[in-house]
């Protein structure tokens, strides 16, 4: 490998900015080569059988960006990426290749070093300290992973440190959110004209206010990122410090996130035992807007003659003859702070048995913390709320690898076993206080609310484990031919006695065609591979801890002689009879290079069925204690095709331009669903944008049905129809069952 060292440092105007960014870049330290990390096995690129979507450093936009994820959009296939609302970090929804099941579990295992995550995951690490992305997708490497990898992995590997003196780089930037395109609002004149010209009496307070310039903000965003690295023949380090500052464009809209990743790798007796430890974490504070709907909507109704201010009274100016308008301005006061920490620590010692045999133990943990405060003035909630909760969750993992590798003339051999254990704890409380006497209070003196409701307080615990074992074997023949098999198999607490267990084998096979000797004399193609390969998947995540156990929950204080007691009822219908959720999933495809690598072309097709869907459907009562029962009740059939295309059309020794674009294609079906179905109301605003239907009396957010014999703009309640209509509804639907 080529090693090489550069400081760059350059300046530029931000986009919608105002400021200059001083950038300083640490560049990567190695040329990358053909070795690729695909789960617990790393290997050439010639000899994967699978398909396997890499993304390196120098691939990565990481300015002005919140979460590492943003870094490799539009760069690969199948992969949609939604992201909050609000300006954090967080992400709404990542999915590879569609949803495929109807409950959760449909995001991808996050991956970062080793350590096992979900999406909040990726707020801990800076993207700068990112080396690599690589995002396994079909069932034939997913499968590694068993039920954690059912929908798909990204891995992430972080910068590690290199041989040399120690170095430092830092990295900013600067730059200002703003509103695009505004609502054109009415002044205060002009209200006062639309109001006599349809002689409408309205309260004149004699201000000129545009409430929705009030709300909004110029929202400064800024990056700031440093790094320590160095190391010898036989040890390398890193450090890093990161701290990023977003403000929405809505007044009092914020995130800070620091994070800090340290890792360390040291060899010991003359390369026997190679260890390798890390940490990395964060804390990220946001404030948020409670209701951002009702917000613009107020400030886009809101009487413009009203002030900006408050009245002599101290209090904002509101309307009594509109429940769904509040000042807008009020709403600003309205405190939603949340607070997230985040800690992971990892160690790997891998012991160099024989050139051949290796064996690697690796432990991990992780702990994570959320604190949620909120605070509802008197001014927009009536005597004040006040709202704390705290949830934490932990997860251990420990695995033990032993792995043999070896070349014998034309064969090639990578086989492994694994074992493997993770335990996690959820544990968390909330609580509720109405009626306070005055604002001073927030939040942080709970007592002054006079009202505790009922419901208002609860606590929670959950430790679910997860055993698991695998098997592979990777053969490869003279380059050409690529066989892989694995066996993994799963053991989840969340499942009755009977069905712990799941058992998750796949298989691929790929052909090197560019390796055949009929292939010598066409030198433009330089790389011609075909795949194909099939396998299972298991899903666990739609279910809670103990859905097979007979649980109880409190019902609410009984007198029991002199003494208050809280009496305990059934949570919940109880299913010992659940098992796994699996997915079978097909992947083909083809990879083409050409014209020394200038032109890279990739197409794959997958289909995959979902059959023993978790999912909560009706039952009668009785005999059951409740009308809802979580059950394996349905399939679901996803299918799609996607296409890359990459054409380097500049190479020279110090410029390369590369061009790169893909497109996917995705239909997902449900193909049945026994029981009665038991989703989400059909609003009446999601009606109309089905059927089409302009003018029709929609309003929006609540059910309607829809009576013949009625004029199409009417529209009754579905309580109203035994007392109003003998005539029976007319309903939508799809036959979802033969």
């Amino acid at each position: 490998m080529k090693q090489f060292h550069k400081f760059v440092v350059t300046g530029y105007f931000c986009v919608f900015g105002a400021g200059l960014c001083m950038r300083a870049q640490e560049t990567p330290h190695t040329v990358p080569d053909s070795l690729i990390t695909i789960g617990y096995t790393v290997g050439h690129e010639k000899n994967v059988s699978s398909l396997v979507e890499k993304v390196t450093g120098k691939q990565l936009k990481v300015d002005q960006i919140t979460n590492p994820l943003e870094a490799i959009y539009g760069k690969v296939p199948g992969l949609t990426i939604h992201r909050a609302a609000n300006g954090t970090a967080a992400l709404d929804a990542v999915r590879l290749r569609g949803t495929t099941s109807l409950t959760s579990g449909n995001d991808p295992l996050i991956i970062i070093d080793g350590v096992f995550g979900d999406l909040s995951l990726l707020t801990s690490i800076y993207p700068t300290d990112i080396e690599s992305f690589t995002i396994l997708k079909d069932a034939s490497e997913t499968a590694q992973y068993g039920s954690r990898g059912a929908s798909g992995v990204i891995e992430i590997t972080t910068k590690k440190g290199m041989k040399g003196r120690t170095q430092v780089s830092y990295n900013g930037n600067f730059g200002v959110a703003v509103v695009y395109k505004s609502l054109k609002m009415l002044s205060a004149g002009e209200y006062r004209k639309v109001a006599q010209r349809e002689g409408i009496s309205i309260v004149d307070l004699g201000n000129d206010t545009n409430f929705l310039k009030e709300i909004q903000q110029a929202g400064l965003q800024q990056d700031h990122h440093v790094a320590f690295y160095g190391g010898r023949d036989e040890s390398s380090y890193r450090v890093s410090l990161g701290f990023m500052r977003r403000e929405g464009v809505i007044v009092n809209e914020k995130m800070t996130n620091f994070t800090s990743n340290m890792n360390m790798t040291q060899k010991l007796f003359d390369g026997f035992v190679q260890c390798d430890v890390g940490m990395f974490g964060s804390v990220q504070k946001n404030r948020n807007i409670v209701d951002e709907q009702k917000t613009f909507y107020s400030a886009a109704a809101f009487n413009p003659t009203y002030p900006n201010h408050k009245n002599k009274e101290g209090a904002w100016d509101g309307v009594t003859n509109a429940s769904q308008i509040t000042h807008p301005l009020a709403w600003m006061e309205v405190k939603d702070k949340e607070s997230t920490s985040h800690i992971s620590t990892y160690a790997k010692l891998k012991f160099n048995l024989m050139p051949d045999l290796s064996l690697q133990l690796f432990g991990s943990y992780s702990y994570n913390m959320i604190e949620n405060s909120q605070y509802l003035p008197t001014c927009v909630w009536a005597h004040g709320q006040a709202y704390r909760g705290v949830r934490k969750s932990e997860a251990l993992v420990g695995n033990a690898i032993l792995t043999y590798r070896t070349h014998m003339k034309r064969h090639f051999i990578d086989a492994l076993a694994l074992a493997e254990v993770q335990q996690e704890c959820y544990t968390g409380f909330y609580t509720t206080v109405t009626n306070f006497s005055s604002d001073l209070f927030g939040y942080d003196n709970l007592q002054a609310g006079a009202l505790r409701p009922w419901e208002g307080t609860n606590s929670y615990y959950e430790r679910p484990r997860l055993v698991s074992c695998m098997g592979r074997i990777n053969y490869t023949y003279a380059d050409r031919y690529i066989l892989t098999v694995n066996v993994r198999a799963d053991a989840s607490s969340k499942f009755g006695n009977n069905h712990k267990w799941g058992f998750f084998p796949s298989i691929s096979a790929a052909w090197n065609v560019s390796q055949e000797n009929f292939m010598k004399r066409l030198s433009q193609v330089n790389n011609l591979k075909i795949r194909i390969g099939y396998g299972l998947a298991g899903n666990q995540s739609g279910i809670d801890s103990y859905t097979t156990l007979r649980l109880a929950q409190p019902n609410g204080v009984v007198p029991v002689g002199s003494s208050q007691v809280v009496s305990l009822t059934e949570l919940r219908n109880t299913n010992p009879n659940l098992k796994w959720e699996v997915k079978h999933n097909l992947n083909a495809g083809v990879d083409l290079a050409l014209f020394d690598n200038r032109l890279l072309l990739s197409a794959n097709y997958y289909l995959s069925k979902t059959n023993d869907m978790l999912y909560t459907y009706n039952v009668s009562v009785p005999p059951f204690t409740y009308s809802t029962l979580v059950a394996n009740i349905g399939s679901m059939r996803n299918s799609g095709l996607e296409i890359a295309v990459g054409v380097t059309p500049l190479k020279t020794e110090n410029m390369e331009l590369n061009v790169n674009a893909n497109v996917s294609f995705q239909q997902n079906k449900l193909l049945s669903l026994s029981g009665m179905y038991d989703g989400d109301y059909l609003s009446a605003a999601a009606y109309k944008s089905i059927s089409g239907l302009d003018g029709a009396g929609f309003h929006g957010g609540y059910n309607h049905i829809v009576y013949y014999y009625c004029p199409l703009n009417l529209f009754l309640s579905p309580y109203l129809r035994k007392s109003l209509l003998d005539k029976p509804p007319f309903g939508l639907f799809q036959r979802l069952s033969a």
